[in-house]
């Protein structure tokens, strides 16, 4: 699983040189050039790690860190702020309302790749999960978040969508996925088995279940995760 990295900064500059030091490095890399539009993406990635720089337009970097930390309740995601302040106050302040590290700009791009480097040494099980369109699993935590808000899922309703998740864009017929969900059960599973655990988790993922947008029918073939 790729790890992802939110960068919110106003400067385009900068950002497009973060961007491609970070792809550099193998991260993936999703921008935003204000505080709102990193409030959206945030609900629809949840990334691992946010670079984050203060004196943004419309949501600031401190709002923006007060609304992770505390409206979200969010103590897992890295938060690295970067900005031109160099007094110690800014610092102290930035780090307790909620930041992991600090960086004075201008800094060294080897620096910005350090630190973030030891943030997900240390908060690594974070990353461990596969997130489309603001729907989140998380297998090692067993829980799934659709833009933030939890999902409550049976076991095979899990399995199910971490099954389908990992493999988007896949068609499966019912047979392959009751061998998936079922490999080790010797009582015969009946097909419509399947496609109740498809209505129950449509029902619980899709904005409107009687046309869902992310577990699709795919005629005489059966289901897939659909994602663009």
């Amino acid at each position: 699983m790729q790890q992802t990295i939110l960068v919110v900064e106003d400067d385009e500059m900068l950002r497009n040189l973060i961007r491609l030091y970070l792809e550099k490095n193998n991260y993936d890399v999703i921008e935003a050039e204000d505080g709102k539009k990193a409030k959206k993406l945030f609900l629809q990635h949840q990334p691992c790690l946010i670079v984050l720089d203060l004196m943004l337009p419309k949501v600031t970097g401190e709002q923006f860190c007060q609304w992770i930390r505390n409206d979200l309740n969010n103590h897992e995601v890295s938060i690295i702020m970067q900005t031109a302040k160099t007094n110690i106050k800014n610092k102290i302040d930035g780090l307790r309302m909620g930041a992991d590290h600090y960086l004075t700009k201008p800094y060294n791009f080897d620096e910005l790749i350090a630190h973030i480097e030891a943030l997900l040494r240390r908060t690594g099980h974070y990353c461990q999960k596969i997130t489309y369109d603001g729907l989140c699993i998380m297998p090692r935590k067993g829980e799934v978040l659709l833009f933030n808000e939890p999902v409550n899922l049976t076991k095979h309703e899990f399995e199910l969508l971490y099954f389908f998740m990992q493999n988007p864009n896949v068609v499966f017929s019912r047979e392959q996925l009751v061998n998936e969900l079922y490999a080790y059960d010797e009582q015969d599973i009946l097909d419509r088995t399947i496609d109740a655990h498809i209505k129950k988790l449509r029902e619980k993922i899709e904005e409107v279940p009687s046309r869902p947008k992310r577990i699709t029918t795919v005629r005489g073939m059966v289901y897939k995760f659909s994602h663009e």
